[in-house]
């Protein structure tokens, strides 16, 4: 017999009659994976590379976009036009969104649509299997079927999206915590007689074992005002990254501060007082939201029990007349 026709006629009988276009469906994705792993694996001509090095060194292309692609993961360098937006707008929302959820580098653009792209894949693979595989003497229509297969693969897809949300979320409300306490200590080193960018460098060090996600921010900032970075955007691009309403109107102070010469300790010891408060306005609010919190929670574990340990013994004693037969 022909082996392929006893290949085909296995997989009939294994998966119905749409057996083999599953088997050239899987082996498809296996080529594909497996030539991606290969590509990305595939060590660099050396001749292109001293050809990019040449045309990067006679370029005309200003130095921070030089610097902006220096360092890059070259495996992913390949598949740039793939893996990144070409507009530059969003390319510029996606890394700041990015640097939000505390992902700094250069290559985060790319890292996450390969994981949105291979979890894509996976999902869409686990989906066949389940259906093809697991469930293969089983009949769907065309709606459970596109449902089955297309629902893993589209929740696969958007699971790094809503990680990148969720982790935005979680530094946010870190950083709105450990704002108060950096103030004070900023307020504290200033009044000692350290500049703000030393007041800065000492508070991130300090911060770093008990609010890590504040000391990184002010770690970038310190690292960008040795680079000569105006004092100004530096503290603006901080307000962006962290996006927290409370950053932004102390770098307006700051700067505030800075352009009509006023005293920054005066101006930091009233702006920590405000944050005082407010984090106590915030204790107070969140300690309010219980009991509203509570009461679905608090009715359906009490009520239930409360209704049968009332109704309980009713119901016992009519269902025990009933078989006596006393009842009419």
């Amino acid at each position: 017999m022909n082996p392929l026709t006893a290949a085909q006629d296995m997989l009939i009988n294994q998966f119905g009659e749409l057996g083999p276009l599953l088997a050239l469906g899987c082996l498809g994705i296996l080529l594909v994976a497996v030539a991606v792993g290969l590509i990305l694996n595939q060590p660099e001509d050396p001749l292109k590379k001293l050809q990019r090095s040449l045309s990067e060194t006679q370029s005309s292309a200003p130095q921070k976009d030089r610097l902006r692609q220096a360092n890059r993961n070259e495996q992913l360098q390949k598949f740039a036009n793939f893996l990144e937006p070409q507009n530059e707008e969003e390319l510029s929302a996606m890394e700041l969104k990015l640097r939000q959820a505390g992902y700094q580098s250069k290559d985060a653009v790319r890292l996450f649509h390969f994981a949105q792209f291979a979890l894509g894949l996976t999902g869409l693979g686990l989906g066949l299997f389940y259906v093809y595989g697991l469930n293969a003497d089983m009949e769907y229509t065309s709606q459970d079927m596109i449902l089955r297969i297309a629902g893993p693969a589209g929740a696969s897809y958007f699971l790094p999206r809503y990680w990148v949300n969720r982790r935005i979320d979680q530094r946010k409300q870190a950083i709105t915590r450990a704002f108060p306490d950096a103030l004070d200590m900023m307020l504290v080193c200033v009044e000692a007689g350290q500049s703000l960018d030393q007041a800065i460098v000492r508070v991130g060090n300090e911060l770093r074992a008990s609010y890590p996600e504040l000391a990184e921010e002010f770690e970038i900032v310190a690292y960008e005002m040795k680079a000569g970075k105006e004092k100004d955007k530096v503290l603006r691009d901080m307000a962006t990254r962290c996006g927290v309403q409370d950053v932004s109107s102390f770098v307006t102070v700051m700067i505030q501060s800075a352009t009509f010469g006023t005293s920054i300790a005066d101006a930091l010891r009233v702006y920590a007082a405000e944050m005082r408060d407010k984090r106590v306005m915030r204790a107070e609010e969140a300690a309010n939201k219980l009991p509203t919190k509570m009461t679905l929670a608090t009715m359906g574990l009490t009520v239930p029990p409360l209704l049968i340990i009332l109704v309980g013994p009713s119901v016992e004693g009519i269902s025990n007349l009933g078989k006596q037969g006393t009842l009419p």
